[in-house]
């Protein structure tokens, strides 16, 4: 997908938060905002009470299921299955945006070949949604003349099929003509505050910064000109990856910042005995957390109150972080720790502030071409900024895509790599609780927020629970081939029918023992929200 690559491919969003007012239907899928995006969530409940149509996919039952004009509650992992079998039925009744897709987009045909199959009778077989209901959204969605967008969360992306799914819904919005308008657009909401800043600084294992691809060789000479040293010109290691290289001998040693995988990589036994292996491990964090402990060298970083400098959110964003207080102890900021050793292996990285490497960046990457710290102290700026004049870009694709015509990419429906069977008869998905903060590393040690979430509980339906011999509160273990965990239980009919929901910001359930690290094949992301498990009830 060429043209969107930018915007989809780098997880960015299309459009800005705000315009969520402005969407006359409000579609989420493989995310509970509310949970993980509070805030997002927030605009969305307001919009829906001010007369926007809310369509929900999500096989758990939440507060914007409730809430929902049309709630579709799909077999976990069949959303490809879904959203072709959506894209089935607005071709075939004639409801999809001709002009735009004509004048906008290529590959139409196959998307028609593709999506041919995926009659209703079809896709309820897999995904369990009635006709009735897959009509109903395929029509409140395409709605023409109507403004539509889509806000997707990781319960989309962590699958070993995220990156089909992603397309799928890239397909959705351009046959629709959802894109380029207030109100519209396709929404990625991102996992963390800087992670859309990462990634649009390279940190990623196949794209330089600013997404630049790594046959750009004029972008390589941009970089080797400026440093002064010469760079491969190939991908890294996806960072699932590196688990399997260490085993396998290949890495000796690997240097970790801001990151546990100790607690949060899938599969997490397999990453520990990676660790173990390793001949030197290096860990840069504001805690000592789970992998620190076992590092040989640890460097305290400077949190975010503690540092200057700029993060980029979900709606690409750019805005000024400013310390407010000084680091504790030997605390430093990431750069300047970066620094200094780069300093000591002999290779001199002459910044002062965080604002000389910003200005470096905006040399390098045009997206940022146009953003200075003058700029960004009256307010943020939405990339792309290409001038100094230009007052950001709030969204994207308006009336054209920024490198042509946007490309279909569809793809058929693969089950999830693992599923119920005999010995694992139910399914595990991973949930996120309000007041916890992905692995608690920070939140779990503020009192006010503990005592908001103490504890982890696995959702049980009670028809699971009944069949199980399980009580509410009672304490259960569930197993998986990869590992157990014991846990308190809480019957509810959040979960479907099958599937057990487990929080997994707590230390002491690790659930992330029991996931499995099979990876996309392109994002090498991992399916955190699917595995097959079995419980039952720890006797006392």
């Amino acid at each position: 997908m060429a043209s969107l690559a930018l915007s989809f491919g780098s997880g960015a969003m299309t459009n800005s938060i705000a315009d969520v007012k402005e969407s006359d239907v409000i579609m989420v899928i493989g995310s509970n905002a509310d949970t993980s995006h509070p805030t997002i969530g927030l605009r969305i409940h307001q919009a829906k009470k001010n007369g926007s149509k809310l369509l929900v996919i999500d096989p758990r039952r939440t507060k914007f299921a409730d809430e929902a004009d049309l709630w579709l509650r799909p077999n976990p992992g069949s959303d490809v299955a879904l959203l072709n079998g959506m894209v089935h039925v607005i071709l075939e009744e004639g409801i999809w945006d001709k002009s735009f897709v004509e004048e906008r987009t290529e590959n139409f045909e196959e998307l028609e070949i593709v999506t041919s199959k995926y009659t209703p009778e079809y896709v309820e077989q897999i995904t369990g949604i009635s006709e009735e209901q897959l009509r109903a959204a395929a029509r409140l969605y395409a709605s023409p003349g109507k403004k539509c967008a889509i806000f997707y969360g990781m319960g989309l992306a962590h699958h070993a099929s995220g990156t089909d799914n992603v397309k799928s819904i890239a397909n959705l919005a351009m046959l629709c003509g959802k894109l380029g308008v207030a109100g519209g657009g396709v929404n990625p909401l991102r996992g963390q505050n800087n992670v859309q800043g990462a990634c649009d600084m390279g940190a990623l294992f196949n794209t330089l910064p600013g997404y630049a691809g790594l046959e750009n060789n004029d972008a390589f000479d941009r970089y080797e000109k400026m440093w002064e040293v010469k760079l491969p010109r190939r991908k890294g290691k996806a960072a699932t990856e590196v688990w399997d290289a260490i085993l396998e001998g290949d890495i000796k040693g690997i240097y970790v910042f801001g990151e546990d995988p100790v607690l949060a990589d899938p599969n997490a036994h397999h990453a520990v005995a990676a660790l173990e292996k390793l001949d030197f491990l290096i860990v840069q964090d504001i805690f000592l957390t789970d992998t620190a402990k076992m590092a040989d060298i640890v460097f305290p970083a400077a949190c975010y109150a503690e540092k200057d400098g700029t993060f980029t959110c979900t709606e690409r964003r750019v805005q000024r972080v400013r310390k407010a207080v000084e680091p504790p102890g030997d605390a430093k900021p990431d750069w300047q720790i970066f620094c200094e050793l780069s300093h000591r292996m002999g290779y001199d990285m002459p910044y002062s502030h965080p604002e000389d490497i910003f200005n470096e960046v905006t040399q390098l990457m045009p997206q940022y071409a146009g953003i200075t710290y003058e700029r960004l102290e009256k307010v943020g700026l939405q990339w792309p900024v290409p001038s100094l004049d230009h007052p950001g870009t709030p969204v994207l694709h308006i009336g054209k895509f920024t490198q042509g015509k946007g490309l279909f990419i569809p793809e058929d429906y693969t089950p999830p790599t693992e599923m119920p069977d005999p010995e694992y008869p139910l399914i595990l998905t991973t949930i996120r609780e309000t007041p916890q903060y992905n692995f608690g590393s920070m939140t779990r040690k503020t009192p006010e927020i503990e005592a908001l979430c103490p504890e982890a509980f696995a959702e049980i339906n009670p028809e699971d629970a009944a069949s199980l011999g399980i009580a509410d509160l009672d304490t259960i273990e569930i197993t998986s081939r990869r590992g157990s965990v014991q846990l308190r239980a809480h019957i509810t009919d959040r979960s479907q029918v099958g599937t057990i929901a487990i929080p997994y910001h707590f230390a002491e359930v690790p659930v992330n023992n029991l996931t499995l690290n099979s990876l996309d094949r392109l994002s090498r992301s991992p399916q955190y929200k699917i595995c097959a498990i079995k419980a039952c009830k720890v006797e006392a």
